[in-house]
């Protein structure tokens, strides 16, 4: 009696009384759970080629029904091959909220994201696999579910490493965390797992972590006073268009530590806070608020975020300038990573650079004569929306840095994807897989999936 009465307390609210919209497919269903409505979505690829593990946003503006709970939302693939009955010894482990068997269909996890932290959902995501030029029907179901227990291939969360705040965020195959400021490390793993736990609760030297486990991998990205394997920046010099502003390079006079790697003192000059947004399973995000950075040039404050997806080499960098107070004209943001130390392979096309070649792995505080670990390739690469504008320049400064200029929104607002692979790894572990990869996901960053509110059906 409670299911049909938040039913039809639903259909009042969307339609005001009027008769919902028929849905074409046979309902799902899952051991006893056999929900009475559900709201239709159309997927639809852009691309001429299949995409797979493709990201799939709903916002909460564009949802018919914004105030649901996120245990009342069960989202089908009515083409998705159907769960089997779980076997005694699975219940055994996983208990009661264990998948049961299902019909006409195939749950997708999701996750349903409070990104300002107001309480209140902004974003439905999942991930869908398409053919080219497909669209595909999703159902989202309706009714308290409360059994789906789904393996986390995303991490996220802020550690005290080597008494030191920083972030972490990682897919199975690839992690960044910064150090530094606002420039990214990156690490790569020799098989899929999360490994930023290990490091940040244990305390482990990530050159180091694969002595404990050689699965874990390592870092594969020295940093330093460079833009890492990821790093924003000004260019406040028309007349040297190939000088940066970073936030750690400021003309602050310095107070005890080195000027060429941090900052000074955290009230003199720029300073930073860390925090988690979301954490796992499948997408994870964490926020970075830099705060009192002034350049010389001009003053300013932004907050960017990183979010790692699963099954995937990248995370995207979503920035915005919250204070944008240059003292010139005419300046611009950018992005940029730096310069592989042997690169044999440098291509840049449009809004996409990367940079490859074999290394060698290597803890830059070098405490004995251990060897150095000499792997096959390291690749990183960088990709900007074709809306920002991006023009590439070579910033020699800093170690050299491949750097995108680009023209962020009217809000200073700009978006850009950071990616990642090694030689040891699971998957792209050489240049040529790699350089696909990176132009299939420039190609997919440009042109993500859509999707289209179809209706409402209740179950008659």
């Amino acid at each position: 009696m409670k299911s049909k009465m938040f039913i039809a307390s639903l259909l009042a609210v969307v339609f005001g009384g009027s008769e919902a919209v028929a849905g074409t497919h046979p309902w799902y269903s899952q051991g006893d759970f056999a929900p009475e409505m559900r709201i239709e979505y159309n997927i639809k690829n852009p691309l001429n080629r299949a995409v797979t593990n493709a990201s799939v946003i709903i916002r909460r503006e564009n949802f018919p029904m914004p105030d649901l709970h996120e245990m009342v939302i069960t989202i089908v693939d009515p083409a998705g091959e159907p769960r089997p009955e779980p076997t005694d010894s699975i219940l055994n482990v996983q208990g009661g909220h264990q998948l049961r068997a299902e019909k006409n269909g195939r749950m997708l996890f999701h996750q349903l994201d409070d990104i300002d932290k107001d309480g209140i959902w902004d974003e439905l995501f999942f991930q869908m696999d398409l053919k080219a030029k497909e669209t595909k029907t999703v159902y989202i179901y309706l009714g308290e579910n409360i059994r789906g227990w789904n393996k986390h291939h995303t991490h996220a969360n802020i550690g005290s490493y080597c008494r030191h705040i920083m972030p972490f965020w990682e897919t199975e195959e690839v992690g960044w965390k910064i150090w530094f400021a606002n420039s990214c490390d990156a690490y790569g793993k020799r098989k899929p797992m999360l490994v930023s736990p290990v490091l940040y609760t244990e305390n482990v030297d990530g050159y180091g972590i694969a002595n404990i486990n050689h699965d874990y991998g390592s870092d594969i990205q020295e940093v330093a006073p460079s833009f890492g394997a990821s790093a924003i920046c000004l260019f406040e010099d028309p007349d040297n268009p190939n000088v940066v502003s970073m936030p750690r390079k400021t003309p602050v006079k310095q107070n005890l530590a080195p000027k060429s790697l941090w900052n000074a003192g955290q009230i003199s000059d720029t300073r930073y806070a860390y925090d988690v947004v979301v954490n796992g399973p499948i997408r994870s995000m964490v926020k970075i608020k830099a705060m009192n950075w002034d350049s010389g040039a001009g003053y300013y404050e932004y907050e960017q975020y990183y979010t790692a997806y699963a099954h995937h080499n990248y995370c995207i960098s979503d920035v915005r300038f919250t204070t944008f107070q240059p003292r010139k004209a005419n300046v611009l943001a950018g992005c940029g990573m730096r310069k592989k130390p042997q690169e044999n392979n440098f291509v840049q096309k449009k809004g996409f650079l990367v940079s490859s070649g074999p290394e060698e792995v290597r803890d830059p505080e070098k405490i004995d004569q251990r060897e150095n670990i000499v792997v096959d390739f390291i690749g990183g690469a960088i990709i900007v929306k074709d809306c920002y504008k991006p023009q590439y320049r070579f910033v020699a400064d800093y170690d050299g840095n491949h750097v995108f200029c680009v023209t962020p929104d009217a809000s200073h607002h700009y978006e850009y994807m950071v990616c990642t692979a090694w030689s040891e790894g699971t998957k792209l572990t050489n240049k040529e897989d790699f350089m696909k990869y990176v132009e299939d996901m420039a190609e997919e960053f440009n042109h993500p999936l859509t999707t289209a509110f179809v209706g409402i059906d209740q179950k008659k």
